[in-house]
């Protein structure tokens, strides 16, 4: 079996495989081909794969070469022209969302594995690619605040006077938003945090956070730790509690999601035109739509004098370290198909190898995906 890392289009800089990662297989009797400059944007070069043990090629014949592909992002179209029927892919590509490539992967006959749809079990933390990221992103949400906040985060006693700390406000305490209760505190801000999840609470106030409790929520234990849908009386009561915080805080994180679905909208433009000005709204969840109404996906605006930062993407500006972790989760995982002879092997019996594979032999396998596509 030969495995082909491909190289990221930009503003993608990280790599699925950073040279170490490469050792790890090429020790497991697993021949590595790689595209000629994958990993110069997460700053691994050429020779740094060439001495773990890698073949460099030009991107066409990392296609013709090899037996399994793996990247980050979804497969564009010149890309899934460029696949060969039987060929392995891997990369993160939300496949309930998008359903047409799905559809083209069952058509060519692709055997396709998506990491982002990984069962969410004790045995698949070390391969849990949404956490490894989203450490990174609520990390650099904070940075991200702080960078653009028109005052510090910490309280200052000066000759000039106190300056009184940041406040600032986490909704949703998952990996992400637990992180950026971290960091915020590191940084001195004072953090309060909204979550439907009542059993994050422990957590959140050992971090240092104060959590917002608000009546009636329905938690799911069946969702695996997520969030989900409320009721509209719930919606209500929440609404309101987090307007009241918001309006007084300089600096709101959002951080929740539910798979498959819309972000949660959280934050209205009402609640948005009577915050402090200067306040900053960060958005991790852009890319599903937003928990604030006013958010674009992949762009800063300004309304009246507060500023919304609508940024799913934040690993990509993290490239070394991010590569690092998603590797890691990468190598973890390959080791439930290969053996150390380097031997590949799909075991159906497995429930994260079933439970993240998308399509095999023209069919789609995961039943979440398959539902919504068959809906």
């Amino acid at each position: 079996m030969t495995i082909g890392l491909l190289k990221e289009e930009l503003p993608e800089r990280r790599v699925a495989l950073l040279p170490e990662a490469v050792k790890t297989l090429t020790g497991m009797n697993i021949q590595v081909i790689v595209e000629t400059g994958a990993g110069i944007n997460a700053y691994a070069s050429d020779s740094d794969y060439e001495a773990a043990g890698a073949s460099l090629m030009a991107r066409e014949k990392v296609f013709e070469s090899a037996n399994f592909l793996i990247k980050i992002q979804p497969p564009g179209m010149n890309e899934l022209g460029m696949m060969k029927e039987g060929q392995v892919f891997m990369a993160a590509f939300n496949p309930m969302v998008n359903t047409q490539l799905v559809k083209d992967l069952c058509d060519r006959n692709i055997t396709s594995f998506s990491l982002d749809i990984l069962p969410r079990t004790t045995r698949a933390q070390a391969m849990d690619i949404l956490s490894s990221m989203a450490t990174v992103a609520g990390y650099k949400a904070v940075l991200c605040a702080a960078d653009n906040l028109p005052k510090f985060f910490p309280m200052f006693m000066t000759a000039a006077g106190t300056v009184t700390p940041a406040k600032v406000l986490i909704l949703g305490a998952g990996v992400a938003g637990l992180q950026a209760i971290a960091t915020s505190r590191k940084l001195g801000a004072v953090v309060e945090v909204f979550d439907v999840r009542a059993a994050v609470k422990e957590e959140v106030t050992g971090l240092g956070g104060k959590f917002i409790d608000v009546e009636g929520a329905t938690d799911d234990k069946a969702a695996g730790g997520y969030a989900v849908e409320q009721n509209e009386e719930f919606k209500k009561r929440q609404a309101q509690a987090i307007h009241d915080h918001a309006v007084k805080s300089d600096v709101v994180i959002c951080t929740a999601q539910i798979p498959g679905k819309r972000a949660p909208l959280l934050l209205l433009k009402a609640t948005v035109e009577a915050m402090k000005p200067g306040a900053v709204i960060i958005d991790l969840a852009a890319s599903s739509g937003g928990n604030c109404e006013l958010t674009k996906d992949s762009e800063t605006l300004v309304h009246g004098q507060v500023r919304i930062i609508g940024n799913s993407a934040f690993p990509a500006g993290m490239p070394s370290d991010a590569s690092k972790m998603f590797g890691k989760n990468v190598i973890n995982f390959l080791k439930l198909m290969f053996n150390t002879k380097g031997e590949f092997n799909l075991n159906w019996e497995d429930d994260l190898v079933k439970g993240t594979c998308v399509t095999h032999k023209g069919e789609i396998i995961n039943d979440r995906v398959k539902s919504i596509i068959n809906s």
